[in-house]
């Protein structure tokens, strides 16, 4: 019997045009992240599930894809870098000089059900920027954020900021003890209807007025010259006075590296993990896909010591490459692949010298920089010339057995249907200057 293998729910097989499209996408983040002095580390795909149980939030743990392996170690595929990114620091460099910058290009697994934009497999690229405390770092992070989407062509977004030790100060206003609870539910309000965030909060055990409270925090939001004079109202505490304080400051600095105009404050961001010690943020881009949030980060102090490091601060951020794509392709902004060859050489015949002509020229113009390919299937002239048609080859080098006894090649033009007898030995010089390369 037969058995046909389906792809498991949740991945996606990716096709030649598609992964040109993310190479795009790719190598225009990757620059961003190298003019800034960020080096590119990978961690293994699998870690011990503790680390992840250590770090993560409820909500990520029970989507972790655990399995025992053959020794019976608990071991977890990796549901997002940083974890693994602070075991590495804890291990090897505590000791190396601050900052360290890093960056990543990877996937990453989660359990969780698929929709626009969400997969069980996806792939982020991020940073993470170890070694120090001050809103210089803040900046510099949330500065590489911004030009990371307008590497890409983006320009329709916002980057929202919120502030972990704000949203702490309200909970305590609220006399709510458990402050990670009430963060989970804000976290969430993006996906309920107000209705259905109104229920959550109060059964959550908060009060009519405390719903209104926090209802009306969530609307404190916009840019940052409107929202922070109305945050100075609504918190008192020195603390709270400090914070606020640091992110005018944060505000002062993005301006002096000129992204101004993607930056927003929300007050009421938590983001999901509960391990965000201070400023949050993540970036919207409008959209019709039902995608909401396109990448995000913040700072987590606490982490490296949680992982029984020396305590050691730390900012990062995560761009969801599996939301970004269908965003900028929704808007056009990635350029169509081109797969094709710019050459194809097609031997006349199956005499074997022809076919070693054939791949001495194939080589040198590969070797050229030309993007080129060879009639690997021993068609007639006519069925090859209709295939490298199909390609949309723009120029194909024929090699006949009287030509080549002449030390010549044929070059021809497929566009125009032009041809023109070259000499073998100048075929590459030949082909460049029709290239214009």
């Amino acid at each position: 019997m037969k058995v046909r293998l389906e792809k498991v729910k949740g991945t996606r097989d990716l096709l030649p045009e598609e992964m040109a499209k993310r190479r795009w996408v790719f190598e225009r983040i990757r620059d961003v992240f190298e003019r800034y002095n960020f080096h590119e580390v990978l961690t293994p795909t699998f870690e011990y599930t503790a680390l992840f149980q250590l770090r993560s939030g409820e909500e990520v743990v029970e989507q972790l894809y655990a399995f025992e392996d053959k020794g019976g170690r608990n071991l977890s595929l990796r549901p997002d870098m940083t974890s693994s990114v602070a075991r590495l620091y804890v291990n090897s460099f505590q000791n190396a000089p601050k900052p360290i910058k890093w960056y990543y290009m990877a996937n990453m697994f989660r359990y969780e059900e698929p929709q626009s934009g969400r997969y069980r497999e996806f792939w982020q690229a991020g940073v993470e920027l170890l070694g120090s405390d001050r809103v210089e770092a803040d900046a510099e992070v949330i500065a590489l954020f911004v030009e990371s989407y307008l590497a890409t062509g983006l320009r329709d977004f916002t980057v929202n900021i919120g502030d972990r030790v704000l949203l702490d100060e309200f909970a305590r206003m609220l006399g709510v003890e458990d402050d990670i609870g009430l963060m989970r539910l804000i976290d969430k309000k993006d996906k309920l209807s107000e209705e259905e965030f109104v229920k959550a909060l109060k059964d959550f055990g908060l009060s009519d007025d405390g719903v209104g409270k926090v209802l009306a925090l969530i609307e404190i939001k916009g840019k940052p010259d409107e929202v922070l004079p109305r945050a100075e109202e609504l918190f008192t505490s020195d603390e709270a006075k400090a914070e606020i304080a640091k992110l005018y400051e944060l505000v002062d600095l993005l301006g002096s590296y000129g992204v101004s105009d993607w930056i927003r404050i929300d007050l009421g961001i938590a983001r999901g993990f509960d391990y965000y010690t201070s400023v949050v943020f993540e970036a919207i881009a409008p959209n019709d896909l039902g995608i909401g949030s396109i990448g995000g980060g913040g700072r987590y102090d606490n982490l490296i010591e949680v992982f029984g490091g020396k305590p050691t601060p730390a900012t990062g951020f995560a761009i969801g490459v599996e939301r970004l794509i269908p965003i900028l392709e929704w808007k056009g902004l990635i350029p169509e692949p081109k797969l094709r060859p710019d050459v194809y050489v097609i031997p006349i015949g199956k005499d074997l010298e022809l076919k070693k002509a054939a791949i001495e020229i194939t080589s040198s113009l590969r070797r050229a920089g030309v993007k080129v390919d060879y009639e690997l299937t021993g068609r007639k002239l006519r069925k090859a010339l209709d295939y490298a048609g199909r390609l949309g080859v723009p120029y194909v080098v024929l090699i006949g057995k009287r030509d080549l006894e002449n030390g010549n090649v044929t070059v021809r033009d497929m566009e125009s249907g032009e041809q023109r007898t070259v000499e073998k030995e100048k075929v590459v010089g030949e082909v460049l200057g029709l290239l214009g390369l």
